[in-house]
C-alpha cells in the first residue's frame, strides 16, 4: 500500500514571513502584561536603551527598556531588585526569543524597598560615610548659606522666612527637582558645584549648605537614598544639613550629612542663631568682661603699690651707679696704659733682634741668581741631551720605514688596478639590466598597447585631448589617432556623427614606431 505525502501542500514561508507572523500572534495575545520577577543582567546601552532579565525560580524573561521611556522611570533598576514590570510582550526576531517592552516598573512592595534601602546603608556603612568623626562642626554665623532644593515648593519659603526671623543672611539657591529620575543627578551636580565655588570669587561659596524637602512617601523620597547622593553629601567639603521629608522621615543622606534636620524650619534654626540671643549673649559678655578688667586693674594697682614701698629712691640708685661707673672708667684707663707700655717693650726687643731689610734683601739676591745659573745650565745640558736623541730619531726614520711603507702601497695600487676592470664591468651590467628593467616598465604604461587593441584617440584641432564630444559646435575639426597614424575629422551635428575631412596638406603626425 503506498502512502500519499501531502506536505507539499503546506503554503511556503521565509523566515523573515514566519517571525512576523509570531510576532502579531504574540503581541495580539499579550498586548500588555504586568511581571514580576528579580533584575538580574541589567546593563545600559551607551544609546540609552536598558537591557535586563527577570528571573524567578521556574524561568527567564528578557526585557527592555527604550531611552524615552528610561528617562521617565520613577525607579533606577539595580543587578537583584524585585520589580513589577508594565509592557507589552514581542519578539525580537534577529534572536529568535520574546521579551518584555517595558514602560513602567516598580518595586514590588513597599518591604522590598525597604530592604534595598537597608541593604544600601549597610554597604555603606561599612565604608566609613557615616562614621562621628567625618561630621564637621557648623560655623556659628555663615556669610553665605546655600539651600539645594525646588524652588517652587513651599519648602524654600519656610527657610527664608526663618531665617529673616532669626538672623537674615543672604542664601544662594541651586534649584532642582526632589523626585523621580533626573531627581539624583541634579542633587548631586548642586553639591558638587557649591563645592567647586573659589573663596573669593564672584559667587561668594556658602559657609553651609542646605538640602532640603517636604515630606513624601518612601517612593517620593528614593532620590535622597540614592548611593550618588550619598555620596556627594559625605564628600562635601562644605558643612551639610539634611532636612528631607518630615520629623519621622529618615532617609540615607541623613546619615552621611553633618546634622540633620527634622524639618527644613528646623534646619534654618540649626544654620543661624537668634539675632536677639546673640546680642544679649554679647552684651553679657562685654559686662563681664569689664568687670574682670576691673578687678584685675584693682589688683595690680594694690601690688604695685606694695612693691614701690620696698623699693628705693631712683635718684639714689642713679647717682650710686653714676659713681660706680666713674671708678670703672678710671681703673680702665690705668690697666690701659700699663698694657700699653708693656707691649712697647716686647715690640722694641723683638725689633733689636730682626736683621736689617737691606741684609735680608742682599741674601735673596744672591740666593737668587745661584739658583738662575744652576737652572741654565740643567736646561742646557738637557737640551744638548734632546738634540741627539731626536738626532738620532731623524736618522733611522728617514731611511727604512718610509722605505717599507712605500713598498706596501705600491703593492696596494697594483692589487687595486688588477680589480678595476672586473668591477667596472659588473657595475655596467647591472646598470645596463635596470635600464631594460625601466624601458619595459615604461612601454607597459604606455596608452600605444591600448590602441593596438583598436581603441581611438581623440584631440582637438589644437592637439589636446579629449574626454567627449558632446560639447563641441557641430563643424568643429578634431584628430583620430590609431594604432597606425592619424587622420582629421570634422564633426556634422550635435550628436557627434563623423565625417573625414579634406586632405591636409601636412605630413601626417609620426606614428609609434617613428616616436619610440
Amino acid at each position: 500500500m503506498t502512502t500519499l505525502d501531502l506536505s507539499h501542500n503546506l503554503p511556503e514561508l521565509s523566515v523573515g514571513q514566519l517571525s512576523s507572523a509570531l510576532q502579531r500572534t504574540v503581541e495580539t495575545a499579550f498586548p500588555r502584561v504586568r511581571v514580576r520577577g528579580e533584575i538580574s543582567g541589567f546593563k545600559r546601552a551607551p544609546s540609552g536603551h536598558l537591557y535586563l532579565n527577570l528571573k524567578d525560580p521556574d524561568a527567564v524573561l528578557g526585557a527592555v527598556c527604550w531611552k524615552g521611556v528610561a528617562a521617565r522611570l520613577a525607579l533606577r533598576p539595580e543587578d537583584g531588585m524585585e520589580v513589577i514590570a508594565t509592557g507589552k510582550l514581542t519578539i525580537f526576531a534577529g534572536q529568535s526569543k520574546y521579551q518584555l517592552v517595558i514602560d513602567q516598573i516598580e518595586l514590588a512592595g513597599r518591604g522590598a524597598l525597604l530592604a534595598l534601602i537597608e541593604d544600601r546603608k549597610r554597604r555603606l556603612a561599612a565604608e566609613g560615610l557615616f562614621e562621628a568623626s567625618r561630621k564637621r562642626p557648623l560655623p556659628l554665623l555663615p556669610r553665605v548659606i546655600g539651600v539645594i532644593t525646588s524652588p517652587t515648593g513651599a519648602v524654600i519659603r519656610d527657610i527664608l522666612h526663618r531665617l529673616n526671623d532669626r538672623f537674615p543672611r543672604p542664601v544662594l539657591v541651586w534649584p532642582v527637582v526632589v523626585q523621580g529620575e533626573a531627581a539624583a543627578a541634579q542633587i548631586v551636580a548642586a553639591i558638587e558645584g557649591f563645592n567647586r565655588l573659589a573663596e573669593g570669587g564672584r559667587i561668594p561659596r556658602p559657609d553651609v549648605l542646605i538640602v532640603a524637602r517636604g515630606g513624601g512617601s518612601i517612593e517620593d523620597l528614593m532620590a535622597f537614598n540614592e548611593e550618588a547622593v550619598v555620596r556627594a553629601a559625605a564628600a562635601s567639603a562644605i558643612p551639610l544639613i539634611s532636612a528631607v521629608g518630615h520629623e519621622t522621615d529618615t532617609t540615607l543622606i541623613d546619615f552621611a550629612s553633618d546634622r540633620r534636620a527634622p524639618t527644613p524650619t528646623a534646619a534654618a534654626e540649626m544654620a543661624v542663631p537668634v539675632r536677639a540671643d546673640l546680642r544679649q549673649a554679647v552684651q553679657e559678655r562685654g559686662q563681664r568682661l569689664d568687670h574682670a578688667a576691673e578687678r584685675i586693674l584693682q589688683d595690680r594697682t594694690l601690688r604695685l603699690e606694695a612693691l614701690g614701698r620696698g623699693l628705693t629712691d631712683p635718684r639714689r640708685a642713679l647717682a650710686e651707679a653714676v659713681q660706680r661707673l666713674d671708678d670703672r672708667a678710671q681703673q680702665l684707663h690705668r690697666v690701659m696704659r700699663q698694657r700699653l707700655a708693656l707691649a712697647r717693650g716686647q715690640v722694641e726687643t723683638v725689633a733689636a733682634r730682626l736683621p736689617h731689610p737691606q741684609a735680608q734683601i742682599a741674601l735673596a739676591r744672591s740666593r737668587f741668581l745661584a739658583e738662575d745659573r744652576a737652572l741654565k745650565q740643567s736646561f742646557a745640558r738637557r737640551l744638548s741631551h734632546e738634540r741627539q736623541r731626536f738626532t738620532g730619531l731623524a736618522a733611522r726614520l728617514r731611511i727604512e720605514p718610509w722605505q717599507q711603507e712605500l713598498a706596501r702601497q705600491g703593492q696596494a695600487l697594483t692589487h687595486l688596478a688588477a680589480r678595476v676592470p672586473t668591477a667596472y664591468n659588473q657595475y655596467r651590467r647591472s646598470r645596463l639590466d635596470r635600464l631594460a628593467g625601466l624601458g619595459r616598465l615604461l612601454e607597459s604604461y604606455s596608452y600605444k598597447g591600448t590602441l593596438a587593441r583598436g581603441f581611438v584617440v581623440l584631440r582637438d584641432d589644437a592637439g589636446a585631448l579629449l574626454s567627449g564630444v558632446a560639447a563641441l559646435p557641430p563643424g568643429a575639426l578634431i584628430t583620430l589617432e590609431a594604432q597606425d597614424g592619424s587622420r582629421k575629422a570634422e564633426l556634422l551635428s550635435d550628436d557627434g556623427s563623423l565625417r573625414s575631412a579634406r586632405p591636409r596638406a601636412k605630413p601626417p603626425l609620426p606614428t609609434q614606431e617613428r616616436l619610440f
